[in-house]
């Protein structure tokens, strides 16, 4: 569906928001330097909204962050960090990720059929910024698109606070469990999940902006497929789905 065949607010929200995607920049974060910036920024916008205590080194960082099936990715407004995505994907290879803990009684049985399995965790904007800039929380949650494109993903989930649920449901993403604690934040988060199979076309449809081309996912993820071996995770190393190319 083009924007012109929405309607007349979604037409222009839908504008607004490929005009936005004009204007920022995705980043890998792969140095030292580049990560800690991350971990400073979730530290700050955690704090901000009260999910964390305050702590001495001013970052917030833990073992998903080092993880081979787990990239750290900075979202750029005019050349400042201004959010960041953590992207874990699961396989039956390479079962370890956020979600695990927390639910392992719906992750585990999805990878005991073989399934892959995008899992987005600290989704942060910076405090100062994001009230101006309406269209970043939409922006940011493309990466998790991006990422179940790249990777042929079957799931797709987002954990997150009751209050945060309606949000995400614009995506059609379903409710599987009610909040549970997380190690290292004060408030709980809830299970959400993506068909991203049988629905990609429908939340394509309704937001043009998710849509990727083969070589932004190659430059984003290929990485770790380098350097861990096509074996790695499925990816869309052909090419691609048409559906989610231009």
């Amino acid at each position: 569906m083009s924007v012109a065949r929405l309607g007349t607010s979604d037409s222009r929200a839908a504008a607004r928001r490929l005009e936005f995607l004009d204007k920022i920049e995705y980043r890998l974060a792969e140095t030292n330097a580049e990560r800690d910036a991350i971990y400073r920024l979730r530290y700050r916008a955690y704090l901000k909204e009260g999910a964390i205590e305050p702590n001495s080194s001013g970052t917030v960082t833990d073992r998903y962050d080092n993880l081979a099936n787990s990239w750290v990715l900075g979202i750029f407004f005019e050349d400042v960090l201004t959010s960041s995505l953590r992207i874990t994907v699961a396989s039956p290879k390479h079962t370890d990720c956020p979600s695990m803990d927390v639910f392992p009684d719906f992750v585990r049985p999805w990878l005991a059929t073989e399934k892959v399995i995008v899992d987005p965790t600290r989704f942060v904007a910076d405090p100062l910024r994001a009230n101006h800039l309406p269209e970043l929380a939409y922006l940011t949650l493309r990466l998790a698109y991006v990422a179940c494109e790249h990777f042929h993903a079957d799931i797709g989930l987002a954990t997150v606070r009751a209050e945060h649920q309606a949000f995400y449901r614009r995506f059609f993403m379903d409710t599987l469990s009610p909040p549970r604690p997380y190690p290292g934040l004060k408030k709980p988060i809830g299970l959400m999940t993506f068909d991203y199979p049988g629905s990609h076309a429908k939340v394509f449809a309704r937001y043009p902006f998710l849509r990727s081309t083969p070589f932004e996912r190659r430059m984003l993820f290929n990485r770790r497929i380098d350097r861990e071996g096509p074996t790695l995770l499925r990816t869309d190393a052909s090419g691609g789905a048409p559906l989610a190319a231009g």
